[in-house]
């Protein structure tokens, strides 16, 4: 009997979906446009013809949905956020103004800085007071609350966020004024001590304060998806893709939106998790590239990299400090404006730039036909011959060539060069702006990505994977069956999982065990809460535990994970080790004689992931390939046309194998093999691309 589970990913073009039979491996998969006004009309277009390209009816489906999505992080850095109020200790009102006073560009005299998801006029102040070791030396009085209320009514907020001093030690005051609230005004009301329990008030302040911004986006979104699937007889609930690589229930997602502002990469990064282990590679860069951004996320031993931090809205995309740093655990990677929809342009000096902007869904590229007329990516493509425009979606949706030949003619005229010149260049500096950003991505964690393996895919992601692996001066890459649609398959194989920390700063060796365990009584018992929630059966219900540390008088702490259990699992001179193997490894060295301070601890809750094994996506096993058709394409700037053999990837069976230039082509995306490459179909489906020898 067939066990359909169904994946959703919006993104800021195109909304992927997916459908997996666990019992067989079959999978079903379908793009539709992103419709960012409505994102549930793009979410109901595509689950209704994937359903009906399966022969599935909703009711068959009774797996929990899951589901990932961009929209948080979209509407943080368009400002397109709910109307939030934030409320705080007397005397801190300017807290999201002044930031932490770090200057990310200490030389730049205009220096600027995203404005804040709640404006000034929107934070109000009360008087209260919690000590640094958690005494309530002033609880909030009745008036105080009483003014509070009508001022935030007056203000007529959607949404409030309340971050008062010292709230991470006890949360006391910022309970009582949240209850409060939420009993006057009737609206969403996040408190600090719940999203952000941490030291550091801005870092703690700007994660509530997006929080709330962020809950009337999805809060309506989720309930409209739930009561329609409820209407079409779906028997799954909801589960929403995490930043950290986890997934938790639609109604925990509802009240901390902030946890899902790397939701749908995260999925892209667990997908990569699968297949590393799968290959058997211990050093994996996901590539995916979609119709509006790119990432790039390195996978280590078999498991993509985590921060306790990510910033999002950066004004400047390589300057960190110059976007919200938010504290939640997320998948670490690096995301730029690189998509198929990524706007062409002149700067000041007459120079081609291609993104950050890109005209997504509406109106998208110009060839897409819905009102764009500037040159994108994706028009590029269509010039140089690398995309067929009737082929595009199997031809459900056509590219107009005249206008992307157009869209392009205009920037070619601003550089004095041809169209086909022109395109290329588009397509060299994307190029050259991802593989920059990949190369950072690597630098931060101390890799060199020479050689390494790439897992291409994104709907424009294997177009481009060459080009970006002859700058990383890689060797291989893969592109998996149904490349397009990974991320939202990666959905399918991420384990239900919260990560959970709160701030008790105690020098090692004078932490009180049983005050320790009484905070990870608490922390296990909301990582308990949020899995049940989600459906997780409590005796599958697993802790891991970690702990922020430093040396006494230093400024930041490293993460150290120390095991798994029911209770903490090491000894002050496990954590020694620990910490100082960790040092060592990050700064080459360890400071004797100076005492080690916990500062953060930090409970990871989670059940295992889902095992299923898709089908091989081949035809029959063959060692020769056949081309369908051919036509010229343009594959680097200056050289002429060449005329490439054109592969339908359908019916490239296991062990078929053949030489660059190529491309292959499938509903949903194009493979463009460059020159120098050979590739071969792997037992799975893959297409696998490896480099000849220079001078073969």
């Amino acid at each position: 009997m067939a066990d359909w589970r169904l994946a959703v990913d919006i993104g800021g073009t195109f909304t992927d979906v997916v459908l997996l039979d666990a019992e067989s491996g079959r999978v079903v998969v379908d793009k539709t446009l992103t419709t960012p006004e409505a994102p549930l009309e793009g979410v109901r277009t595509g689950v209704t013809a994937l359903l009906a390209k399966a022969g599935v009816a909703p009711p068959d489906i009774t797996a929990p949905i899951v589901h990932a999505t961009t929209l948080i992080t979209n509407s943080l850095i368009t400002g397109r956020t709910g109307r939030a109020g934030l409320v705080t200790t007397t005397g801190f009102g300017d807290t999201l103004l002044i930031r932490d006073e770090h200057r990310y560009d200490m030389y730049d005299l205009q220096i600027e800085f995203p404005d804040p998801p709640i404006g000034r006029d929107l934070t109000f102040e009360i008087d209260e007071r919690t000590s640094a070791t958690g005494e309530v030396r002033a609880e909030p009085a009745e008036a105080d609350l009483d003014r509070l209320c009508s001022e935030l009514a007056a203000a007529r907020v959607e949404s409030v966020a309340v971050c008062l001093l010292n709230s991470y030690v006890n949360p006391a005051n910022e309970q009582a004024v949240a209850s409060r609230l939420q009993k006057d005004l009737g609206v969403p009301v996040c408190i600090s001590a719940e999203i952000s329990p941490q030291i550091r008030e801005y870092p703690r302040m700007i994660t509530a304060a997006c929080n709330a911004a962020t809950m009337p986006v999805i809060g309506p979104y989720l309930d409209e998806l739930q009561k329609w699937l409820s209407a079409e007889g779906f028997g799954g609930s909801v589960l929403m893709m995490l930043s950290n690589g986890g997934v938790v229930s639609a109604d925990d997602a509802a009240r901390g939106p902030i946890r899902l502002v790397e939701s749908g990469p995260a999925a892209g990064a667990l997908a990569g998790k699968w297949y590393a282990d799968r290959l058997g590679s211990e050093r994996l860069l996901c590539f995916d590239m979609g119709g509006t951004t790119a990432k790039a996320c390195l996978v280590t031993d078999g498991e993509p990299a985590l921060t306790n931090t990510f910033e999002v809205a950066r004004i400047y995309r390589f300057k960190k400090g110059s976007g919200f740093p938010v504290s939640v655990p997320s998948v670490d990677l690096v995301e730029i404006g690189a998509g198929g929809g990524s706007l062409a342009r002149l700067d000041r000096f007459g120079l081609l730039k291609v993104g950050p902007e890109s005209a997504g869904a509406d109106p998208g590229p110009a060839s897409y036909g819905r009102g764009g007329t500037t040159a994108a990516v994706t028009d590029a493509d269509v010039v140089l011959g690398l995309l067929d425009p009737d082929a595009f979606l199997g031809g459900d949706m056509p590219l107009d060539g005249d206008a992307a030949t157009a869209a392009v003619a205009a920037t070619a005229a601003g550089l004095g060069l041809t169209v086909m010149d022109t395109a290329a260049g588009i397509s060299e500096v994307v190029d050259q702006n991802m593989a920059a950003a990949a190369r950072m991505h690597g630098v931060e964690q101390g890799v060199d990505l020479r050689g390494v393996t790439i897992l291409a895919f994104g709907g424009a992601g294997p177009v481009h994977a060459c080009g970006v692996a002859d700058l990383l001066e890689s060797d291989k890459i893969v592109f998996p069956p149904n490349a397009s649609v990974l991320s939202a398959f990666g959905t399918l194989v991420s384990p239900v999982r919260i990560d959970l920390a709160r701030s008790m700063p105690r020098l090692l060796g004078s932490v009180d065990g049983a005050e320790r365990d009484r905070l990870l009584d608490e922390l296990r018992g909301e990582g308990r809460r949020v899995l049940l929630a989600a459906g997780v059966p409590e005796a599958e219900v697993r802790f891991r535990y970690g702990l922020d540390a430093r040396y006494s008088g230093q400024g930041n702490e490293i993460t150290v994970w120390l095991g798994s259990g029911e209770s903490w699992p090491a000894s002050d001179s496990e954590v020694v080790e620990a910490f100082e193997t960790e040092y060592r490894r990050i700064y080459g060295m360890t400071i004797p004689d100076v005492e080690i301070e916990a500062v953060t601890w930090r409970l990871s809750a989670y059940a295992a992931e889902a095992a299923v094994t898709p089908e091989v996506v081949a035809g029959v096993a063959s060692g020769t390939a056949e081309p369908v058709s051919q036509r010229p394409a343009v594959l680097e700037r200056g050289a002429d046309p060449l005329v490439v053999p054109v592969y339908r990837r359908q019916d490239l069976g296991v062990g078929a194998a053949f030489e660059g230039p190529a491309i292959v082509e499938e509903r949903e995306t194009t493979t463009v093999i460059r020159s120098g490459w050979r590739t071969e179909v792997a037992p799975d489906g893959s297409l696998v691309a490896t480099r000849r020898p220079s001078g073969s």
